[in-house]
């Protein structure tokens, strides 16, 4: 079991008001209990095109002077934080657009790189990821998504495969199209999904937490930045169908033997073009 904070940041080209932000949610979820805290794409280092111009003139020492601020703050509260953040690679590389994950005492855990880059991004801002993102906290297994990969299906179903609980689906944009595909996903995959965009993203939409059913859980106020808290609870009763019922029998199906064993040869099976 475990509390995760939902967050709805303001991002600002202002690294270091996006550390004040960023550490004044940190510290409000860890008040109210939480032990993980997710935050929207680009929460630190701001979003290509938006709060962020040019690669030349961006101001990586103090992205990594805020980035040390965070993880000690994360090691002072014991909360974990994954955080949407640039990183930056080795000249001439672009950077990747990626989720930190920064554990408990204050450690980079592990990170997620955007694989499946617009074409914009592509072309013009990013260097593509190469590999899913998995972890564990107090038996809860995470994966990592970023905004346009919402669109790949096969991205949450690789996640399924491999026994992700929770998705942490970190945006930087407006769409209401993009909630319903999380609804689907965290419906159909048995899955909660952590919808976490930015405050000045959320006049339409807001981020949110999404369970296993497909129901919206909660969510935060538009147009103000804030968190939400939700418990993940494998045990918990109202989540008995979709965790040890629907879940299980999902995964047989797609593997298929369940039903190839059942086929039978019948003349009146085999004739399409009878009633």
């Amino acid at each position: 079991m475990i509390k995760v904070a939902t967050a709805q940041s303001h991002i600002d080209k202002d690294v270091k008001a996006n550390g004040t932000e960023i550490c004044t949610l940190m510290e409000q979820a860890t008040k109210e209990g939480a032990d993980l805290i997710h935050f929207p794409e680009g929460a630190l280092s701001g979003y290509s095109k938006k709060e962020v111009k040019d690669w030349q003139a961006f101001d990586w020492p103090n992205i990594k002077m805020q980035l040390n601020q965070i993880a000690d703050l994360a090691s002072k509260l014991g909360i974990w934080v994954v955080l949407g953040c640039s990183h930056q690679l080795s000249p001439p590389n672009r950077p990747h657009n990626s989720l930190y994950i920064i554990s408990n005492t204050g450690h980079v855990h592990t990170r997620y790189d955007k694989q499946l880059c617009s074409f914009n991004e592509t072309m013009n801002w990013y260097t593509p990821g190469r590999s899913t993102c998995i972890f564990e906290v107090a038996g809860i297994r995470f994966g990592c998504a970023l905004c346009i990969e919402i669109q790949f299906p096969e991205l949450f179903l690789d996640y399924l495969d491999q026994d992700v609980h929770c998705i942490l689906f970190s945006a930087y944009d407006d769409s209401t199209i993009f909630s319903i595909q999380a609804q689907g996903y965290a419906a159909s995959c048995s899955s909660w999904i952590s919808h976490s965009i930015p405050t000045a993203m959320s006049h339409t939409t807001s981020s949110k937490m999404i369970g296993p059913t497909g129901k919206v859980l909660s969510t935060c106020k538009n147009n103000t930045s804030g968190i939400i808290i939700n418990t993940i609870d494998l045990d918990a009763p109202e989540w008995d169908i979709p965790i040890t019922k629907a879940r299980p029998w999902r995964n047989k199906a797609r593997e298929g033997s369940v039903y190839r064993t059942r086929y039978v040869s019948d003349a009146r099976s085999d004739n399409k073009q009878i009633f």
